[in-house]
């Protein structure tokens, strides 16, 4: 496109605060109605499509949809695709409690013949408590780079060829170079199919 060049691009969030209350009681519909007030505004703002980085509130998304006044990037069906492309078979996933007990991943990469690991409960809650407590506020813990990498290394050795970074924060002490396993980077997966897609529109 061009040296400094890139798609226009609008951004709207409610607060962390408003969305955990609802996530919390497990009530996907307020949380579909806090995305939808934002597609709405974003549409008013011209926005021609949409992306939600949050992996956690896809789970929310299929409430909308018929609802929403643009489309959407799904974020797993992004790394599903990606991950085809790349021949993994065996995903192990990673992000909060929330994710990793939904179907958001599971459904997409059953979809293309992928298989999924998920952590076993006490990593989950461990996994959930370094997100929430660490990462989201900027604490970054070389024990807690150690915690993971163990989780991974155990799905390694269960088979597993590639790790999903199923939320936005994991990449801040995950990646490549300090992980056993290839990784998924959700976030910048999503990213870069955003930008294909508004290239093309």
């Amino acid at each position: 496109m061009g040296m400094h060049n890139h798609p226009e691009v609008s951004m709207h969030t409610h607060a962390l605060a408003e969305y955990m209350k609802f996530i919390k009681c497990n009530d996907w519909s307020g949380v579909a109605d806090l995305m939808l007030d934002s597609a709405h505004k974003l549409a008013k703002s011209g926005a021609t499509f949409l992306i939600c980085p949050d992996n956690t509130i896809h789970q929310a998304l299929h409430f909308i949809q018929q609802q929403s006044p643009l489309p959407w990037l799904h974020i797993a069906e992004v790394v599903a695709a990606h991950a085809v492309e790349r021949g993994f078979r065996l995903i192990a996933l990673t992000g909060t409690c929330w994710l990793v007990e939904s179907d958001v991943y599971p459904e997409k990469f059953s979809a293309v013949g992928i298989e999924f690991l998920r952590p076993a409960a006490e990593e989950r809650n461990e996994i959930n408590r370094i997100i929430m407590d660490e990462l989201v506020q900027g604490v970054f813990r070389v024990e807690s780079i150690a915690v993971f990498q163990r989780i991974i290394e155990r799905t390694k050795k269960e088979g597993c060829d590639a790790v999903l970074l199923g939320c936005t924060e994991i990449p801040l002490i995950i990646n490549d170079a300090n992980s056993s396993l290839p990784t998924l980077d959700s976030t910048r997966l999503l990213a870069r199919a955003a930008l294909r897609h508004a290239m093309r529109e």
